[in-house]
This record gives structure tokens, sequence and C-alpha cells, in this order.
């Protein structure tokens, strides 16, 4: 929605500049009028060179901020934006430079704006689907030590460069074939919207306008202070962090007592910039879920400590407190994610069954190299070119198959190299029924923009680890395979909004392609990278309270240990507990979707109010500051706030994100801040000085 307003403010700085004659002859052109007098560059032309080495920087950076995010919370905002305006600024800044040099052979193209964005999103994107805070950190002997106290060594498999980078090259490159021959169904015959795709792709071809050009240096410019001081922040903060819960993470905003129910603002320039970003409806249910378990339950569960379970167990133990919240937060998650499977694919079933009859009762479906295509009354111009174009490069179906069954090939006998619990026949069985997967949640992402990937997954956690049992090692088994089914499923509906963009900015699917082949590969490098220098930097990677708790790689293995195991690592009316929350969750979605839009948006969701059970409150804090910040500033000034929103919100999280390398290679060279700012309690402070003056 944001990106859409913003291209209603290119549009009305339009009008100002113009005289309306001239305006409203500008108004009555389409997008594709106004792009008339340019040649749309050959495919080849699309994925240059300079466009390559841009998207490689980008990814590198946003990399690690989709990996930051994944180790502390698990909320990954969508980073399109950033990802075309980095991409616009980097390249234009490129291309004017070397025009002036008197060397510039071709110019800078919406075509090859699209090919940058792809190619980053695919790589970044590696770091959520890969695993690294989820499945994939869920097999290491850190998080099977917090999961239960009786792990065997069949089921752990600690992190190594070498067989990360394996695994994810053999599963990360399925899903893009599974889908390629559903393009022109997809975006063509069913017109799905895409709406991530399509606010992409109106973002790129504003940018490509005398207008949208200086908007787009003005936004550039605000993301750039905003990035400068966010960096700088962190710089600054890690002078105080010489110890355990020293700094201002651990400032105890509204005093000692909420502090240690996690009810705090931690000055995280990241999680500010993510509430800018995200709907308030989400950073609200993010809240309400804090207060209800951090400042009601748990207080109240912790009261029956010796009752409920033994008083004598560590804070850390699934058997004690941490059993509640970890096994309630799942119950959520499984509920909201069970309804919205089955609402999307019902919604799914339904559109393919009026589709369907669409066809059967004789509309005619432009097909590859229907000459009568530019005639068909019910097409704009802009659909009549745009469909042109989309069928010109074909892909051909006995490459789309040949591929699909060749990496198969090669995942089902490499696999089990990796993971030794994962046999070949369960691998064959995940491919077999990935594809109609993929095509369920690429249609779903098209009709409703959820992918559903992660569920896709816990779905192979379930079946999969129960197929392999306790005995064979059940749990790694359950977590691999969630891998191979999410990778597929996440790409296949990422390709297909890829395609909705390049469909809308004239860009060649050919050239779609083969920048979503490039910028998988370079993820499928860089993020098991970025994730090896996070692990050996962070001693306390993946632990509770550390500064990088990767708090869904436990949920995960608990999720697998409960597919094989059943509920006997739960604690006391737990699983009561459970089924209230599950079904709680189930309801909750149901009541927001029979009370129709107008009033849903004061209904929270439970998978957002899921997410605190484990964690604490204090980053749902950080981004209903970053809520309130974006509140104020549409009320004073709505066109600006639209306008610059995004750009101001991506910077913070960028220069916050990016100074975690700098943070990483201190740490691993054993360079230590030079003092810890820790917050005491007056009595514990009168203790302290009275040892002192001893």
């Amino acid at each position: 929605m944001g990106l859409t307003e913003n291209n209603e403010v290119v549009e009305m700085n339009t009008r100002k500049e113009d005289d309306p004659e001239e305006a409203a002859a500008k108004e009555s052109l389409s997008i594709e009028q106004i792009f008339a007098s340019k040649e749309v560059p050959p495919w080849q032309k699309q994925v240059t060179v300079r466009a390559l080495v841009v998207s490689l920087v980008l990814s590198i950076l946003f990399t690690f901020i989709v990996m930051k995010l994944n180790l502390t919370t698990g909320i990954i905002p969508s980073l399109n934006v950033s990802a075309g305006l980095l991409g616009f600024f980097f390249l234009k800044t490129w291309t004017k430079f070397v025009e002036k040099s008197g060397m510039l052979k071709q110019p800078f193209t919406r075509q090859e704006n699209t090919v940058i964005q792809t190619c980053v999103v695919a790589s970044s994107g590696i770091a959520f689907s890969g695993g690294f805070g989820s499945y994939l950190f869920g097999m290491s002997e850190v998080v099977a030590k917090q999961s239960s106290e009786d792990s065997s060594a069949k089921d752990i498999k600690n992190p190594a460069l070498g067989w990360m980078i394996g695994f994810i090259f053999v599963v990360s490159f399925l899903g893009l074939f599974s889908v390629v021959p559903l393009r022109k169904i997809m975006i063509i015959d069913f017109k799905l919207i895409y709406p991530s795709g399509t606010a992409t792709a109106h973002l790129i071809n504003s940018f490509h306008t005398p207008q949208g050009a200086k908007l787009a240096k003005k936004q550039v410019r605000a993301l750039g202070k905003f990035f400068s001081f966010s960096f700088l922040w962190g710089f600054f903060q890690w002078f105080f962090t010489a110890g355990d819960d020293c700094g201002f993470v651990s400032f105890p905003t509204f005093g000692l007592k909420a502090y240690e129910h996690r009810f705090y603002f931690d000055f995280s320039a990241t999680y500010v910039g993510v509430g800018m970003i995200c709907p308030y409806l989400i950073n609200i249910s993010l809240l309400v879920g804090a207060i209800l378990s951090w400042g009601i339950m748990w207080p109240l569960i912790e009261n029956r400590k010796g009752s409920w379970y033994s008083a004598d167990l560590s804070p850390s133990s699934l058997h004690g407190l941490q059993g509640y919240q970890v096994f309630i937060a799942i119950a959520m998650i499984l509920g909201d994610g069970l309804y919205n499977f089955l609402k999307v694919l019902s919604r799914t079933l339904l559109g393919l069954y009026k589709q369907l009859r669409k066809k059967d009762s004789g509309v005619v479906i432009p097909l590859a190299g229907n000459s009568s295509l530019q005639s068909t009354p019910s097409q704009s111009y802009d659909d009549q070119i745009r469909t042109q174009l989309f069928l010109k490069d074909q892909i051909p179906l006995w490459f789309a198959i040949a591929g699909y069954v060749t990496i198969a090939i090669i995942s089902a006998a490499t696999l089990p190299h990796i993971f030794h619990q994962l046999k070949w026949y369960y691998i064959v069985v995940i491919y077999i029924v990935a594809p109609p997967l993929a095509f369920c949640n690429a249609y779903g992402c098209g009709l409703t923009d959820w992918s559903l990937a992660s569920t896709y997954g816990k779905l192979a956690i379930f079946t999969i680890g129960a197929w392999a049992g306790a005995s064979h090692g059940g749990v790694l088994a359950g977590l691999a395979a969630c891998g191979v089914m999410m990778n597929i499923v996440s790409t296949a509906s990422d390709l297909m909004q890829d395609f909705k963009t390049g469909y809308m900015t004239l860009a060649s699917p050919r050239s779609m392609f083969v920048s979503q082949i490039i910028g998988t590969a370079m993820g499928c490098v860089v993020s098991p990278c970025v994730f090896w220098l996070f692990y050996k930097a962070f001693s306390g990677l993946g632990l509770p309270g550390s500064e990088y708790p990767a708090p869904y790689a436990l949920v995960y293995r608990n999720m697998s240990i409960l597919g094989v195991q059943g509920f006997s690592a739960l604690p006391k009316h737990c699983l009561t507990l459970c089924y209230v929350f599950f079904i709680a969750a189930v309801v909750i979605n149901g009541i927001r979707d029979a009370v129709g839009k107008k009033w849903a948006g004061y209904i929270p969701l439970p998978m957002a109010m899921a997410i605190p059970f484990y964690l604490g409150s204090y980053f749902a804090i950080d981004m209903c500051v970053g809520s309130f910040i974006l509140f104020v500033w549409g009320k004073i000034n709505k066109a600006k706030a639209d306008a610059f929103g995004p750009a101001v919100a991506s910077g913070l999280i960028c220069g916050d994100g990016i100074w975690t390398l700098p943070s990483s290679i201190l740490a691993l060279a054993g360079v230590k801040p030079p003092i810890c700012m820790k917050f005491l309690s007056r009595g514990t402070n009168v203790k302290v000085d009275d040892f002192l003056a001893s």
C-alpha cells in the first residue's frame, strides 16, 4: 500500500509542475505510452555485468540485515522497496559517471533496475528460506541442549560452512523450475495481482520518469542520512557493552521490575525501522501478545512453581516455565498456519474453478504467437504491449522439466550424504508432491500476497519426522525435510512475484529467470558465509537472553520432537493450554474474516501475538515506537510521510544491519568494548558501594 501511495505523490508533484493542459494530456497517457519512445533492450542486455556487480554488493548488505532479524525476532519486512531504490541509486550514479567520461555504451533502463531488484531479493531471501534462524540452526547442539536433555548424536548436526553451502545449493533451485511452465497461466490467463510484485513494478516505473527520478534522489538522500545515523548509533552503543546485560540494549525504560519481565525499550534502530515498514496492526498485535504473556500469564504460572513444575529446574528447562513459553507459542503458530493454509487453499481451488469455467464459456485466452492478440477488445494498450513482450522470450517446457528432473536426481543422491537420517526415498516423495504445493503457494501468493512456505515446511517436519521415527533420527530428518520443502515452495512464489514485476516493466521473462538463478547462486554462498561469521563472532548465539537468541531454532526443533516423540516433554497443564491457544488462534482468524476488512483492522493477528510469548516485548515496544513516529509524521504531513517513510525506515534498518559486520570482525579479533554500563536498584547499588569501599 505504501508503494502505491508513493506513486500518487509522484503524480501530485507532476500536476504541480505542469500547466493544466499538459497535466491533463500526461494523465491521459498510460504507463507504456509514456515509455513508448524508449526502446526495450533484448534480454541479454538487461542482465548486464554492472547490474550483477551492484546486485552482489546489495545482496551482502541485505543478507546481513535479514540474518540479524532472523537471529533476533524472526520478523522480516519486505525489502523490495529498499532493493529497488538502492539499485536505482547505485546504477544511476554509475551510468552518470561513465557518461561524463564519454564511455557510456548502454543507458540505464527500468528493465535493468528490475533485474537488480530480482537478483538482490532472490539472494537475500536465501538467508530466510535457508533456515539459518530456524530449522538449520535447530539441528545444532546449542539448541538441542535447550530442547531435550536426552538428545542423541543422531539428532544433532552442528553448523559447518561446507555442508551448509552444499545443502543450500542442492535445494534452492528446484522451486524455480517447478513453476516456470505456469508463468503464462498465472500472469496472463488468470491475471493474478501479486500485490508486492505489482507495487515494486509501479515503484520502478515511476523512478524512470523525470519526476520519479527527482523524488528517488530525495528518497535516497533521506535513506543515506538515516543510514549514517543508524550506523553511528550502533557504533556508539558498542562502547558500553563490555559484559552481559550491559549497554543501552539493557536500559530499564519502565523500571527494573518491568525489565525483569522484558518490558523495556532497547534503542534498536533496526526495529524502529521495521516498525515503520510493518502495518500498524502487526505492531499492535505484538504488543498485545507481549502483555498477555509476559504481563499476565507467565507471572501467574511462575507463582505455581513447585506445583505445576519443579522449583529446582533451571530457567532454560523445557520442563519448567520455558516449556509453557515455547509450546504455547508453537500452538498459536500452528493454529494460525492451519487456518490460513485452509483459507488460501480454498481460495486457490475456487479461483481455479472460476478460471476453468471462464475458459469453457469461450473466453479467448491469449496464447504465444497469437497474431490477434493486439485486437483483443478487453485488453488495454498497456496489457497488449506487456503481453506481447512477455510471450516473446519463451522458456521452453522441456528445459523446465529437464532442469527439475536433473536437479532432483542430483539432490536425491547428495542429500543422504549430508543427512544420513534423510533417506533418498523421503526426498523422492517430497519432489513428487512439491510441484503441486509450489503451484498452490504461488497461486495463493498471487491472490493474497501471503507465502505459506513455512507452513508447508512444518507439514514436512511432521510427516517425514513421523515416517523416519525416533529411533532412526526422525528429529533431524524432519528438520532437513522442512528445509527441502520450504526452499521449493518459497522460491516458486518469489519467482512468480518477479515475473509479475517483469511483466509490468517490460523486462523479459528470460532475464527474470536468469537473474533469479544468479541471485539464488549468490545467496547460496553469501548467506552461509554471513551466518558463519555470526556463529564464530558471537559466542552466545542461540542462547536465551543473548544478543542473538535465534528463537525460531528452538521452536522448529520442538515441533520436530513433537512430531516424532509426542507430548511427553510437556510440563503439567501445558497441553491443555496449548489446545486452548490453538483453538483461539483459529477462532480469532475466523472472526477477523467474518467481520470484514473495516473491523478486522482492530482485531490482533494470532501469528504476530505468538512471537513475543517466547521473546518478550522489548522489540514490540521498539516497533510500536516506529509506528508512532510514522503516525505522527503522517498527521503533520501525509504526503511527505508516504513518500519518505519507507526510505527513512530502510536507512535505519540498513545502517544498524551493516554495523553488524565491523562488530563481528572486532569480536573475532578479540577487541572488546571498554565500558560496561549497567543499571542497578538502589539497594543493590548500596551493597556494591559498601563492597568496593571495604
